[in-house]
């Protein structure tokens, strides 16, 4: 029961469709029917702007932070257990569901790029902060938000594995998955990049 409360609450979470919400309410605006369609944060920040898009952003994150950190809320359960582990899993997983397939918003949903982000925070503050200076670094230096997060992804488990000695076998599976996972979601992007239309982002646009 402890995973399935964990994963129902975790997919209620991520179903908060945060880009869709704030675009018609603030804008009325459907993000979903402008630019790439997608109900996520760079999208949000292509269509509607840095206003709209670091709100959209700052959610999408905590949802996945937060998803992780349920089992804090709702169980006694120490730092080191690696029931725990698995438990912050399920409900990181839950929510990027919940973000991608959102019962909120007909299932229509954004990538879980920075949903996923929120995870790996809760789970590893220090592995989180490596992947986003790889992933700035390269969002800086190419203008692309796709590729930044293709290689942050690629990264994490390299990360979570070799630097920081991770001995939890689900988490060393789910850090695979989790980067197999946001790589399949940027497949049209990657076939844009290799064909060289991919959209471009300057982050010190004004």
């Amino acid at each position: 029961m402890e995973y399935v409360i964990t994963a129902i609450i975790g997919y209620l979470l991520g179903s908060i469709p945060t880009a869709v919400w704030v675009g018609k309410i603030k804008y009325g605006i459907d993000v979903r029917e402008h630019g790439s369609k997608n109900a996520g944060a760079t999208n949000t920040f292509r269509v509607l702007g840095k206003k709209a898009g670091i709100p959209v952003l700052l959610v999408d994150v905590c949802k996945g932070a937060l998803a992780v950190l349920l089992p804090f809320f709702i169980y006694e359960l120490s730092w080191e257990e690696d029931h725990l582990i698995h438990l912050k899993i399920i409900g990181g997983v839950a929510a990027v569901i919940g973000h991608i397939f959102p019962l909120f918003a007909q299932f229509n949903g954004g990538k879980g790029v920075a949903t996923s982000l929120g995870i790996i925070i809760g789970l590893q503050p220090l592995a989180a902060l490596v992947c986003l200076g790889i992933f700035l670094i390269v969002f800086i230096i190419s203008n692309f938000v796709s590729l930044g997060a293709i290689i942050a992804s690629v990264a994490f488990p390299i990360v979570v594995e070799f630097l920081f000695k991770n001995e939890n076998d689900v988490l060393r599976y789910f850090s695979i998955v989790l980067g197999v996972a946001v790589i399949a979601a940027h497949h049209k992007n990657i076939k844009r990049l290799l064909q060289g239309n991919e959209n471009k982002m300057n982050l010190f646009k004004k």
